[in-house]
């Protein structure tokens, strides 16, 4: 080869190897690592398995380009404290509920269960088709955060207690975990309401801290093991008659990944949300089977006693969109996709 002929064949070598590495340093700057903050324990039934479900679910769909790190409740921050640490980027992502980001802004709440409020079905369909959805994402864009819709459970317990509750009265000065909207409303007949984790109810729950609580379903309930200091369950749970999910990512971290890991994203969200829902519907009767074997009483409130509860939901929430303007959006969206979603509701379903 004469030497002419050798330089431009280097030369052209070396233009090929340049693309090569220009190449590969694209698909090595693609990859993702992100840690995932999960406000359930890996190994709870239904919100455990989802969370993880999620994160399995996007690290293996993208061939590990995409990878997903779950951490434990507390390995990286408190199991519901996961709002600013998002935002702020210091975890890339985190699965929990909007529920736990109330302190921020109390309308968050809606994106998670209201009372007296849709089953699984029509909560979808308002999120996805009825404008729910786009509100959440704008919520959450302010704080710098990708909000999506990860999961979804059907009714939850409304409670267990130490002793019966015959009357309303009966809940006069009671300390009681209660979550989101519903909270509001057993303030109403004079509960004095907090929001614990779900690691930490039970032993407050055994040392006396708090009289009764509600988490969630019969079989999530069961693993925490409140059948043991508190043998009178509620239902039906009318604060929560389905509760959302989310997985929320740093929105900078988001916007930097592809639109094929986006796409990702959103294909094992949608994944999860029927994982979670068959998983949890599947788990119930033997759990409250369980828990009448161990003398748990199963209660479901009176028509009357239900009547009220409902009564001061209104009122709460009248109070609620006087003082929030996201509130007021949500509850005027959510009103009027009810409102039509009726004639189907009322024609397409038995009673």
């Amino acid at each position: 080869m004469g030497f002419g002929k050798w330089v431009k064949t280097a030369a052209l070598l070396g233009v090929t190897a340049g693309v090569v590495l220009a190449s590969t340093g694209e698909a090595d700057a693609k990859r993702e690592r992100w840690k995932m903050h999960s406000a359930f324990g890996g190994k709870l039934i239904v919100l455990g398995e989802g969370a993880s479900n999620v994160a399995n679910s996007i690290t293996a769909m993208s061939g590990g380009d995409l990878t997903l790190r779950f951490f434990e409740p507390g390995a990286l921050v408190p199991g519901t404290a996961y709002y600013d640490p998002v935002s702020s980027g210091s975890i890339d992502a985190a699965f929990g509920t909007p529920g736990y980001n109330v302190n921020k802004n109390e309308a968050y709440a809606f994106f998670s269960a209201v009372p007296f409020g849709p089953s699984a079905g029509e909560y979808l369909a308002w999120m996805r088709y009825g404008g729910g959805e786009e509100i959440a994402t704008e919520m959450y864009a302010r704080d710098n955060i990708r909000y999506n819709l990860c999961g979804i459970i059907a009714p939850e317990s409304s409670g267990w207690y130490r002793k019966e509750i015959k009357t309303l009265d009966d809940l006069k000065g009671l300390k009681m975990r209660f979550f989101g909207l519903g909270a509001k409303v057993m303030e109403k007949f004079g509960v004095s309401t907090q929001l614990l984790a779900g690691g930490d109810i039970y032993p407050a729950l055994e040392l006396g801290s708090i009289d009764a609580t509600e988490f969630s379903m019969p079989a999530i309930d069961k693993e925490l093991g409140f059948f043991q200091v508190a043998k009178h369950n509620y239902f039906p749970g009318w604060h929560q008659q389905s509760t959302l999910n989310e997985l929320l990512i740093h929105k900078p971290s988001y916007d930097a990944v592809t639109d094929t890991q986006k796409a990702i994203i959103r294909g094992a969200c949608n994944d999860n949300v029927m994982f979670m829902f068959t998983r949890g519907e599947g788990a119930q009767f033997a759990a409250m089977k369980f828990h009448q074997e161990k003398g748990v009483t199963i209660h479901r409130w009176s028509d009357e006693m239900l009547a009220e509860f409902e009564k001061a939901w209104l009122e709460v929430i009248a109070e609620d969109i006087k003082t929030n303007e996201d509130s007021k959006k949500i509850w005027a969206s959510l009103q009027a996709f009810r409102k039509d979603y009726t004639i189907w509701k009322e024609n397409g379903y038995l009673k």
